[in-house]
């Protein structure tokens, strides 16, 4: 798994390569939906034309320019396949394909096996103020013992996430975190606070807790410092597993 910025990771399993909600602008841009902008503070570790070729992206939803933005909505073009929302499958047309929640696809991998990828729930903010829709995503490898990865896109903590936790052992969950803040919106987070992550993590007991979407847009009301805080006095502080920049980390799966 490699962390490129805000929302966006390659993730390399049996010889695939899957990307996460593409962002690639630089540092600067900015992103006018209605009564408000979004701004990113931060360009990608990877530039767009260095990312190589994707065999599948998995994108939480389309509507919001800091899960896809200019550069990251270009390439999607030349990814073998995108995976969304079905809403957003209808707008975005071409080599997008929608999935609603529980609906699942598959991709062969190099060794004849199969990667199952199953659309999961998501709610992007309150229930009375949703900013969905939006899908997580679990991965499975056929035969490897039902373990999981989970990407969880842009949610709260909500009972659709612990049914995933019920659903799938869950060995790496990717959270979607930042506690993210549009004012003109309203004065509530519409991804996982550190407080809420910790309580993901102990449903998804053991799993290894990669954050993502933390950074990189100035609507985010919390950081690294506050992750980890609330982890350690959570007492699960070993259970974070940061992503260093441009440098794959393996997980054994």
């Amino acid at each position: 798994m490699t962390y490129i910025g805000g929302p966006t990771a390659l993730l390399e399993i049996g010889g695939l390569r899957l990307l996460t909600d593409p962002t690639f602008d630089a540092a600067g841009a900015e992103f006018h939906a209605g009564a408000y902008a979004l701004n990113k503070v931060e360009g990608p570790a990877v530039s767009v034309d260095a990312i190589g070729e994707i065999d599948a992206v998995l994108l939480s939803h389309d509507h919001h320019f800091d899960n896809l933005d200019g550069a990251g909505r270009a390439l999607l073009a030349r990814a073998g396949r995108v995976l969304t929302t079905v809403a957003g499958a209808e707008r975005l047309g071409g080599n997008t394909e929608g999935l609603a929640p529980w609906q699942s696809t598959t991709l062969p991998l190099e060794d004849g096996r199969t990667l199952s990828i199953t659309a999961t729930p998501a709610r992007h903010g309150p229930a009375h103020a949703d900013r969905g829709p939006v899908v997580g995503f679990v991965l499975e490898i056929a035969g490897a013992g039902r373990e999981a990865i989970y990407v969880s896109g842009d949610t709260v903590w909500y009972e659709g996430v612990a049914e995933v936790a019920r659903r799938y052992p869950v060995k790496v969950a990717v959270l979607f975190m930042g506690a993210a803040q549009v004012d003109a919106v309203g004065p509530w987070h519409l991804t996982l606070t550190a407080e809420e992550a910790v309580e993901a993590a102990r449903a998804f007991a053991g799993a290894a807790i990669v954050p993502l979407h933390f950074e990189g847009w100035r609507h985010f009301r919390e950081h690294r410092q506050d992750i980890d805080r609330a982890f350690r006095e959570a007492g699960l502080g070993d259970r974070l597993s940061w992503l260093p920049a441009r440098r794959p980390r393996e997980f054994t799966w």
